[in-house]
């Protein structure tokens, strides 16, 4: 089973940029996207007609914001929308789509960087989020949790990880909550199988970042510890330009 992560940054934006042409390229089994930033009667059905896949979509209650997607070839056994946290499902963030006795879930983590209010949210959210999952785990064991988590864990993961320990996305206590997440029992797929490999996930759109490589990754596949034996591949997908972000891949026995 091939599964990508992806943030679109609008979806409705990277269809423009060949987001349909690059789906039919890479056909992926199941692709988890994050800032659909749309409502469900704006998707663009036309543009992925024909390629084979079912679209499930959770907006934010907000236009134009947030938002994720479960495009898949695979007809789950059930999709879950949501966590059942308003707060958070007002915001578009969680979906799951049951495939036996795994799970998939495209999940978009808050950005901390508009200022000290949306930070506190997102440090509320990835402790409700770890519990939640934690708790799912009792009862879907096999988890895959893939997106965009807004956090860059090691030194290896930012370009310039000195400067950018003041700044949202790099702060001590979020670096500090993905050690726990990970000590939780969850796999960094990328970094378990590409120990060494500096490879990011997002540039900003400031200062030539992409063509200088000055980026994050902060774009993961988690698995929970029973994936960890159908684990095939983790690998990044620089080349893809239809976002500011580009793709994450997850290959696994399935």
């Amino acid at each position: 089973m091939k599964i990508i992560t992806y943030n679109v940054n609008g979806l409705r934006a990277a269809v423009t940029k060949g987001l349909p042409e690059w789906l039919m390229q890479e056909q992926p089994d199941v692709l988890c996207i994050q800032e659909t930033k749309l409502q469900p009667d704006q998707f663009p059905t036309e543009a992925f007609e024909g390629l084979g896949y079912t679209p499930y979509l959770f907006s934010a209650q907000k236009k134009g914001y947030s938002g994720v997607a479960i495009l898949t070839r695979r007809e789950p056994d059930h999709v879950e929308i949501g966590m059942g946290i308003e707060k958070y499902d007002n915001e578009g963030r969680f979906m799951r789509a049951d495939y036996g006795d795994t799970s998939v879930v495209s999940v978009y983590h808050p950005s901390g960087t508009s200022g000290d209010e949306r930070q506190a949210f997102k440090m509320e959210w990835l402790e409700d989020f770890q519990n939640y999952v934690v708790e799912l785990q009792k009862t879907r064991k096999k988890l895959i949790l893939c997106g965009d988590y807004n956090i860059c864990h090691e030194p290896i993961d930012i370009h310039d990880p000195v400067r950018n320990a003041t700044n949202s996305g790099f702060l001590p206590e979020e670096r500090e909550w993905m050690t726990r997440f990970l000590d939780a029992g969850f796999i960094d797929t990328f970094r378990f199988l590409n120990p060494d490999k500096q490879q990011y996930t997002w540039w900003s759109y400031r200062f030539s970042a992409r063509k200088n490589n000055k980026g994050w990754r902060i774009d993961y596949c988690m698995v929970s510890e029973p994936v960890k034996p159908l684990l095939k591949d983790a690998y990044i997908l620089n080349d893809a330009v239809h976002s500011d972000h580009c793709p994450a891949v997850l290959e696994i026995e399935l």
